[in-house]
Order: structure tokens, then C-alpha cells, then sequence
């Protein structure tokens, strides 16, 4: 399957997933080694320390402190990593209606974290945004 460059086709074929669960931001001092109980959905190592995002259930048994209760949106839609503008797109639709989101692009697909309490809001702004390109 080849990934998808161009614009209008990754905002009309975009097809976002709510994910089971609900995810949390923490972070581990550098270089200290992760709590063997978790399974990181993200690992990513910053200067400052490794930041995690893990189920909530996983960091409140490891006693770790998180952030950001979020709740997971795959765009499963194969984008290509070089595409340009798609989440530039996704992330001003969003700030339009007001929800923040923290954006991941991965090999196949871009994920995005909303607010837990606001994913049903963001996923139908999603469909709406993929629908408006549909159209049109």
C-alpha cells in the first residue's frame, strides 16, 4: 500500500478511530530505566527525560505522576511522512472548536491525544472536517 501525499485525499480518507482506554503523559528522570510493571503505548527521550504515554490504570500502579488525560485517535488513513499540511489542517480544525490536541505521526498512520472528556467532540469534528472534503 503506498502513502498518501496529497491534501485533499489524506483530509477525505482520514477515517479517525477512537481507541479503547484512556491515556496519560509522564516522564522518567534521564537515563533511569523504565518500571518493569508498564507497557509505554509512546517512549520518547528528551534532554529533561523520557516522556511516556501509558493507560492511566498502568502509571497509578507504578505510582508514577502523569498529565493530560487523553483519549486516543488514529487517522487511518496510510499517510505518507512527508506529507505536507495534514496535520496542520487537523490540529487548526480542532483549535477552531476549542480542543487541544497532542499529535504523533508513526510509520502508517497519525495519532492524535484530545482531552478525555472532549474525544467524542473531537472525533466529530474529524468526520465533519473528512465529510466538508467529500463534498467538495
Amino acid at each position: 500500500m503506498t502513502a498518501e501525499r496529497d491534501l485533499t485525499a489524506l483530509l477525505r480518507h482520514m477515517k479517525p478511530e477512537l481507541r479503547p482506554g484512556i491515556f496519560v503523559f509522564c516522564t522518567t528522570p534521564p537515563n533511569e530505566s523504565l518500571p518493569a510493571a508498564i507497557n509505554p503505548l509512546l517512549t520518547f527521550r528528551e534532554r529533561e527525560g523520557t516522556t511516556l504515554v501509558i493507560l492511566r490504570e498502568e502509571a497509578e500502579a507504578a505510582g508514577l505522576r502523569y498529565a493530560f488525560a487523553s483519549r486516543l485517535i488514529t487517522l487511518t488513513v496510510h499517510s505518507s511522512l512527508e506529507a505536507v499540511g495534514f496535520l496542520a489542517a487537523i490540529t487548526a480544525g480542532l483549535a477552531e472548536a476549542g480542543i487541544s490536541v497532542n499529535a504523533v505521526s508513526a510509520f502508517h498512520h497519525d495519532h492524535l491525544f484530545v482531552p478525555a472528556d472532549r474525544a467524542d467532540e473531537a472525533l466529530a469534528a474529524l468526520r465533519e472536517m473528512s465529510a466538508a472534503k467529500q463534498d467538495g
